[in-house]
């Protein structure tokens, strides 16, 4: 959702949000890094005219063979999944995994063997139907997920704290479905692309409602590209730059000038360090401290202080009156 506050025929109500209003993305990204592989806006129903249902036709408008190819796995939350439009996946050698609603149709609903609120912590039902597999697993709560790519379980456990019989809190291992590891395992590639979009994001208050969407539509193209920019670094065994750099490089390449990014500080720099680690709270105020080289040398007083060079290793006073430590480096 990008939050606005114009009203258009495309913004949708937005709730526990401070602006109540904004436009709404399906969004394909990348589960491992959060690159955004592609978007559409949502702008209306008129959008999707097939009729089999707005979710199955936001996901199959994403899914572009001819481009992005097949045999890749697609994890989604309960909003998408639905039988009928894993079965279109699995017919076109694409796999899907995702947490389902019990009323969907198509999803099995019976009481034979179900999970109630009784069953101890961990277990598991499910039911095959073709290459289908749904599966419950109890948590806190009840939790439902369909998959095309898992098997039901494989002998995995997590760890969860649970009230003994005494009334202490212990921590054990309890049995959870293939699906629900992998889904949460992957299952994040959109959250993690909003994150990075949200920590340098050009988004600026305008009552043009078309020049939020441009904004947001920016921030995608940027994020993707330092994405790219990361992986080009990991494969030629460089450091990358980190965001903000990279970000500020950009913009200044595309306004045709020149950024003078400070260079970053070497290991082993002149930097302040403590003259030593005391454990005891009770003494940090007078032990682990030496004399003042400078203090000693120019002004001929012995005057005990809890700094050093990192790399000189000479104790400096380092106080606002006193910086014996600037003095010494110049």
């Amino acid at each position: 959702m990008v939050a606005t506050k114009a009203h258009t025929g495309m913004t949708q109500y937005m709730k526990a949000k401070p602006t109540k209003w904004g436009f709404k993305l399906f969004v394909l990204a990348d589960s491992s890094n959060g690159y955004t592989v592609d978007f559409t806006v949502y702008t209306g129903k008129t959008q999707f005219p097939s009729g089999v249902g707005l979710a199955y036709d936001a996901v199959m408008s994403l899914i572009k063979p001819e481009y992005l190819g097949t045999g890749f796995h697609v994890y989604m939350d309960n909003f998408y999944t639905s039988p009928k439009l894993f079965r279109a996946l699995y017919n076109g050698n694409i796999g899907a995994c995702g947490t389902y609603r019990d009323n969907r149709k198509e999803c099995p609903q019976t009481s034979e063997n179900a999970l109630n609120k009784k069953v101890p912590r961990g277990s598991i039902r499910w039911i095959r139907q073709g290459q289908l597999i749904f599966v419950k697993w109890m948590d806190t709560r009840e939790v439902s997920v369909c998959s095309t790519i898992h098997r039901a379980f494989d002998g995995a456990t997590v760890k969860r704290r649970m009230k003994s019989q005494d009334g202490s809190w212990i921590t054990t291992s309890v049995p959870c479905p293939t699906p629900v590891v992998e889904y949460n395992k992957h299952m994040g590639g959109v959250d993690l692309s909003d994150q990075l979009i949200q920590y340098y994001s050009v988004q600026h208050r305008s009552n043009r409602w078309y020049r939020t969407l441009f904004y947001h539509f920016m921030d995608i193209a940027a994020t993707n590209s330092y994405l790219l920019h990361k992986d080009f670094c990991k494969q030629k065994q460089q450091e990358p730059m980190s965001h903000r750099d990279f970000l500020e490089e950009l913009a200044a390449q595309l306004c045709g000038v020149v950024v003078n990014v400070p260079p970053q500080r070497a290991q082993g720099s002149h930097i302040p360090v403590p003259v030593s680690h005391v454990e005891d709270k009770g003494k940090k105020a007078t032990a682990g401290r030496k004399k003042c080289i400078l203090c000693r040398k120019n002004r001929q007083v012995q005057q005990s202080t809890p700094w050093k060079c990192e790399l000189c290793d000479v104790a400096l006073c380092l106080v606002p009156d006193r910086n014996c430590f600037k003095e010494w480096h110049k």
